[in-house]
């Protein structure tokens, strides 16, 4: 069965690099069997999506702005982004929360905006180590879903894939044991259930992110409930990045 698998390649490269990093990555995964996603920065969005046409990965943006059009410096629309080639979106990152000071309702607003333009979204929810130390992960998790899902229909959850990030394990090494994911991606199928239906919850798509690279690649994919990756910093070396995909 194919795994989804998303690269967030965050604020690294610029274009001449960017051009660097898909001559050698893009070969390597050619026969994978996997749907994989690159996500560049804003600025190599229009140059990574054209050097995709012609393959079987698709693209992805790392962000998008909450509002359809105005004036709003620095932000990118959703149509921007579909006009450019974009297939996914993601939002809601722990990165965008804690630099950024993103709530869940402007993510919520970003997820209607996206759906509105036909991109499909990868919306990430997780919980600090002291939710988790505390037992608290799965009402952070519950609050996360509900207020970032608000308002949408059961229909349109099909164009949305859960990623599940343990926040204190990204980009840090430290990882979270196996049954530990395990039951957040099984607590998430039941929130969803509780707040759309079984049907929808059971074809919902989550994703694992945190720490993934090429050495723990098939412990976290072969989680019982996980349909894929979300990888950060491991995305970011093509060699090891397409050893990921190909799995």
């Amino acid at each position: 069965m194919k795994k989804y698998i998303f690269g967030n390649l965050k604020m690294h490269f610029n274009l001449k690099q960017t051009e660097e990093y898909l001559e050698n990555f893009l070969p390597k995964v050619e026969s994978s069997k996997n749907e994989i996603v690159l996500c560049p920065s804003f600025v190599n969005l229009m140059f990574t999506g054209q050097k995709l046409t012609s393959t079987k990965v698709l693209l992805g943006a790392q962000n998008v702005a909450s509002e359809a059009s105005g004036a709003y410096t620095g932000e990118v629309s959703a149509s921007m982004l579909k006009s450019v080639g974009a297939t996914y979106v993601l939002v809601g990152h722990s990165e965008r929360k804690k630099y950024f000071l993103e709530k869940n309702e402007t993510i919520n607003k970003k997820i209607q905006e996206c759906l509105g333009q036909g991109l499909k979204v990868v919306l990430c929810v997780g919980e600090s180590k002291y939710e988790r130390a505390n037992k608290k992960h799965k009402q952070s998790l519950e609050k996360q879903l509900c207020e970032c899902l608000k308002g949408l229909y059961d229909n349109e959850l099909k164009n949305i894939i859960i990623a599940y990030e343990p926040i204190y394990s990204i980009g840090s090494g430290v990882l979270p044991k196996a049954k530990e994911v395990e039951e957040a991606v099984s607590y998430i199928r039941s929130v969803i259930q509780a707040e759309f239906s079984e049907k929808t919850a059971s074809s919902l798509k989550i994703l694992y992110g945190g720490s993934v690279n090429a050495e723990n690649v098939k412990t976290f994919a072969g989680i019982k409930g996980v349909n894929g990756l979300l990888v950060g910093g491991a995305s970011i070396k093509p060699d090891e990045f397409a050893k990921v995909c190909n799995i």
